[in-house]
């Protein structure tokens, strides 16, 4: 075991061993910038819902962190061209889980099937630079909150390492960056789902870490058209590399 230099956090690998890990199609459990928890990911639905306990078939998030897959997206996603930079938006900047309507009767790519249901599927968006590198040689990954069914996500990696069994090798956040924690630092949760409509409504479907400073879904909702001009507003600098 290594120790993160930093907090004391126990971590399983650092950043080599994360990549060795996905590399050979092991779940790893990796952090995300505050107030988001940690995430465990891997290249296949299968050893994400393994290392969570949970069924194998059970539908997981695709990772939107590599440009070329959120782009090979635009055949099959039922948005016009103003509200696909609109989502890529909400994934990159406010860094949301996305659930975004599937275009009806388009081919569905093989590699988003396990993140599809019911005309939908689902995206997670945090891209912390420092993480990355890590993640690079995978543009398809799959993603779910870093928990055991029935317990809450892992805020540290010494959480992720007591609920996770050693098979699935843990990353602290101190092996990617030397800051410490913040003692001023939000509470961590796991992302806030909203759900893009074609028609452009925007709605909230799980709480999570960004809507929790609002005191209603309806401000935070209001809070991002106002931010974003839903479907008006051109693109971020960090959407366009979407």
């Amino acid at each position: 075991m290594n120790t993160d230099p930093s907090t004391g956090d126990v971590g399983t690998v650092d950043a080599q061993g994360a990549r060795h890990a996905l590399e050979r199609g092991q779940a790893v459990v990796v952090p995300n910038p505050a107030p988001l928890t940690y995430v465990v990911a891997a290249s296949s639905p299968q050893a994400v819902n393994a290392a969570k306990g949970r069924p194998l078939e059970q539908a997981v998030a695709l990772w939107a962190h590599n440009p070329a897959i959120f782009a090979a997206l635009g055949d099959t996603l039922d948005l016009d061209a103003g509200l696909t930079a609109l989502a890529g938006r909400l994934l990159i900047d406010e860094r949301v889980t996305l659930l975004v309507p599937l275009r009806p009767g388009a081919p569905c790519p093989g590699w988003l099937s396990p993140a599809s249901r019911d005309g939908w599927a689902l995206l997670f968006g945090a891209r912390w630079s420092p993480l990355l590198p890590v993640l690079a040689g995978h543009p398809v990954l799959y993603v779910s909150s870093a928990n055991r069914t029935g317990r809450p996500p892992a805020a540290t990696a010494a959480d992720a390492a007591v609920m996770f069994p050693a098979s699935v090798p843990v990353l602290g956040a101190a092996f990617l960056t030397p800051a410490g924690r913040d003692p001023a630092e939000p509470p961590r949760m796991a992302t806030t789902t909203l759900r893009l409509h074609p028609d452009g409504r925007l709605d909230l479907h799980r709480h999570g870490a960004q809507d929790h400073p609002y005191p209603n879904a309806r401000r935070y909702l209001d809070h991002l058209r106002a931010l974003h001009a839903t479907g008006q507003g051109p693109a971020s600098p960090a959407a366009k590399q979407l």
